[in-house]
């Protein structure tokens, strides 16, 4: 042992924290970030809670000056309005609505996947420029289109029908683009080996592909249905008969007629928003997947 050795100052001892004092810490910073989650999905759920809540008001109480969240009384004198007013067939822009966007969605995904399959897998000449015309085709605006829609879908004699707000729009580069990100995360082991089996090319995307894309078919069709579900300008332009509507065009028809009864607006805009959160709700689980695994960001 050195002389150095002998003259160096011990360390003092570390005191280490004791395991409950680190857990109640990890409590409290789990239990802030549960409170602050709760404020922001507070803050964004409270204009549906109150449309909601004002659905059920009556006529007076809705248009108060001094709002309330509970409605006294509770009735559903407004959604009875809704429903049963002569003049704005709501049920039938509903189930206008639901075909329309249900067929485009099942159209989008047609078109869409084998497109983005061929664009993923296959090799031919101009494939990379053909993908890159199709990316640039997002950032043409929607407006510059509406007038060449409306000529064709004239020429077809689609005005005012069913047809006109479901085939334009179902060849989606959106689509196409959120496929082929999915497709290049999948091996290509499994279809070497299928194609080793035997399979074809349409054997090996119809059997081997399609079952591992249902996430992202989710998804697409999810997003293609909201899409066509919200559509509002459109429909405004093509569909002119009052049975012809779906239902953000009728309702904008209906707030119209009714710009100072809140209780029946928001009973229209609770119809109109129900079925979409439940067909959220049961396909929340693949949207989320189908977005991790396409390499998509929200």
């Amino acid at each position: 042992m050195t002389q150095t050795d002998v003259h160096r100052p011990a360390h003092p001892a570390r005191t280490t924290e004791p395991a409950a004092a680190r857990a109640a810490r990890r409590k409290m910073r789990r239990s802030l970030l549960h409170l602050i989650l709760a404020v922001v999905a507070a803050l964004y759920l409270s204009p549906l809670l109150y449309m909601l809540v004002t659905s059920f008001k009556t006529g007076p109480d809705a248009g108060a000056t001094d709002p309330q969240w509970i409605p006294s009384p509770a009735t559903l004198q407004a959604y009875r309005q809704v429903l049963e007013a002569g003049d704005s067939p709501v049920l039938q822009w509903l189930l206008n609505s639901v075909l329309a966007a249900t067929a485009h969605a099942a159209l989008v995904l047609a078109t869409a996947t084998p497109a983005a399959y061929a664009l993923a897998r296959l090799r031919f000449p101009g494939r990379r420029l053909m993908f890159t015309a199709v990316v640039a085709t997002l950032f043409v605006p929607p407006m510059v289109l509406l007038i060449p829609n409306f000529l064709i879908v004239n020429e077809l004699a689609w005005v005012d029908s069913l047809p006109a707000v479901i085939v334009p729009g179902a060849a989606s580069a959106f689509g196409v683009f959120f496929m082929r990100q999915f497709f290049l995360t999948l091996p290509k082991d499994l279809e070497e080996a299928a194609e080793i089996d035997g399979c074809n090319r349409w054997q090996i995307f119809v059997r081997v592909v399609l079952p591992l894309a249902k996430p992202a078919l989710a998804t697409l069709g999810l997003l293609a249905f909201l899409a066509n579900w919200n559509d509002f300008l459109w429909p405004l332009y093509v569909l002119l008969s009052p049975e012809s509507l779906t239902l953000p065009a009728g309702l904008a028809n209906f707030q119209s007629a009714n710009n100072i009864h809140y209780d029946l607006l928001m009973a229209g805009a609770v119809i109109a928003s129900v079925p979409v959160l439940l067909l959220y709700i049961v396909a929340q689980r693949w949207v989320i997947e189908g977005v991790s695994r396409s390499g998509l960001k929200g």
